[in-house]
């Protein structure tokens, strides 16, 4: 989700320029906007788009962007709908920040996707090429995916290919999972704090979120146990590794216990195994998927994190009549994954430039993280990190009592710096206050100047 709050500041500076003048009269160029707003070109040009949808401005290709003829329109009202949806499921204001990257001027210090010279942008443009020249690109697939795909996706998770439901990218795995899985109103548990993704998942499915805490462990398997019995939940949804946002890892002890729970509560795991390949210090645990013979493990992958956003594919991998259920319901959705980006992901997940990709990815994360931890102590000393995570793409930093993270988040974005508010990482309330730095989304000098800015906009972090 793309929030341009410094493009709708530009809108709003030029909607005032645009009263002073009549209709027909032309505005300056982008440059000159650009230089006269202090803003790039993409976020001017994203101005004149929000202003020619409202009907203020007409652009005329080779011409120029004019001021509309003004018209007296009947102002809307919406009210009728507010009763006739009834009431939201979804938290408006999460929804918000998921995904949120700024505008083009803006610093991402949480973002939940690589930076782009860390993405394989040269590698996915040959193999993209060469998928679109296949016939089987522009063919459909089976609703479950193209065969070949789900074959190299299932040897990695030791599961039967017919085990494999392709989909577009992790976060509709997630809501597809949860979904099928769950009936709606029933209860979902989850690790706390947990990826802010998985709770609109959750309230958009209409389910009960219940939460029970995690350390650098994973989840606390008494309170979970306490939970499962409480809320005869049989849904729980899991991070076992790089947790989203504390990167913590599920202990060997803990993996058998959950499992042991799911056992004895005829209870589903919804194992979100998006970090898989982002591991630097050290390889990433097995699938939780693996040591489960009697299919409590659904287990979702993504290949958006580790490669780019825009390879929006993913796989769900459930076994028996939930596998069914999946695959069954898919056909109400879609009827299948773009062919092309299933080419594309099968061509890079059978290509060398993929381990390549991986190594270089692997010391690049490790490098970022030590220099994001550096900068922090030094640059405000104030914020801790409890546990040191070994993959994934995020810090979860803990703020001096009393600071308040939404303040915070909504200072820095205003000093052109993207930070995740703790709050959102939490289905009640949070037990401290906490921000989410991630250090795979910008570059090393972006970093270092994205917590420059920051530190004089939070002096309590100081």
């Amino acid at each position: 989700m793309n929030n341009s709050n410094r493009s709708a500041r530009v809108a709003a500076a030029i909607r005032e320029r645009i009263e002073a003048l009549q209709p027909g009269d032309r505005l300056p160029g982008v440059r000159d906007l650009a230089a006269d707003y202090r803003a790039s070109a993409a976020t001017i040009s994203a101005a004149l788009a929000e202003l020619s949808a409202l009907g203020l401005v007409v652009a005329e290709p080779g011409r120029g962007t004019f001021i509309a003829r003004r018209e007296t329109i009947a102002e809307p009202d919406y009210s009728w709908q507010s009763q006739a949806l009834g009431h939201t499921r979804v938290d408006a204001a999460r929804a918000s920040r998921l995904g949120m990257y700024g505008d083009a001027d803006s610093i991402r210090l949480s973002w939940g996707y690589l930076a782009p010279e860390l993405q394989p942008h040269e590698d996915l443009r040959r193999i993209g090429a060469q998928a679109a020249r296949s016939t089987r690109a522009w063919a459909m697939t089976a609703p479950a995916g193209s065969s070949e795909l789900r074959r190299v996706i299932a040897a990695e998770y030791r599961a039967d290919p017919n085990d494999v439901l392709i989909v577009s990218g992790g976060q509709q795995g997630l809501v597809f999972a949860l979904r099928t899985l769950a009936e709606p109103g029933s209860t979902v548990i989850t690790e706390s704090p947990s990826y802010p993704g998985a709770i609109l998942a959750a309230q958009s499915a209409g389910l009960r979120l219940a939460a029970v805490p995690a350390d650098r462990g994973g989840i606390v398997v008494e309170r979970l146990a306490d939970e499962l019995a409480r809320t005869r939940a049989r849904v729980v949804y899991l991070q076992p590794s790089y947790a989203n946002p504390t990167g913590a890892v599920l202990s060997a002890e803990r993996r058998a216990q959950v499992l042991e729970l799911a056992h004895s509560h005829g209870a589903f795991i919804i194992e979100d195994d998006w970090a898989r390949h982002l591991s630097f210090d050290g390889q990433a645990p097995n699938p939780l998927f693996s040591e489960d013979p009697h299919g409590h493990v659904v287990s979702l992958l993504t290949l958006s994190k580790p490669a780019s956003p825009g390879l929006r594919l993913g796989a769900v991998i459930a076994r028996g009549p939930a596998g069914e259920r999946l695959r069954t319901a898919r056909v109400a959705d879609d009827l299948c994954v773009s062919p092309i980006v299933q080419e594309t992901a099968l061509g890079l997940l059978t290509s060398p430039a993929w381990p390549r990709h991986l190594k270089r990815l692997r010391a690049a994360l490790g490098a970022r993280r030590d220099l994001m931890l550096d900068t922090l102590r030094a640059t405000l000393p104030g914020v801790r990190v409890p546990s040191i995570p070994r993959g994934g793409l995020h810090l979860w930093a803990r703020l001096p009592a009393g600071s308040d993270p939404t303040a915070i988040a909504a200072a820095a974005a205003a000093n052109g710096v993207i930070v995740g508010d703790g709050q959102h990482f939490f289905v009640d309330e949070p037990p401290a206050p906490f921000l989410r730095f991630s250090f795979g989304s910008a570059t090393q000098a972006e970093m270092v100047e994205g917590l420059r800015r920051l530190a004089p906009a939070c002096p309590e972090l100081q």
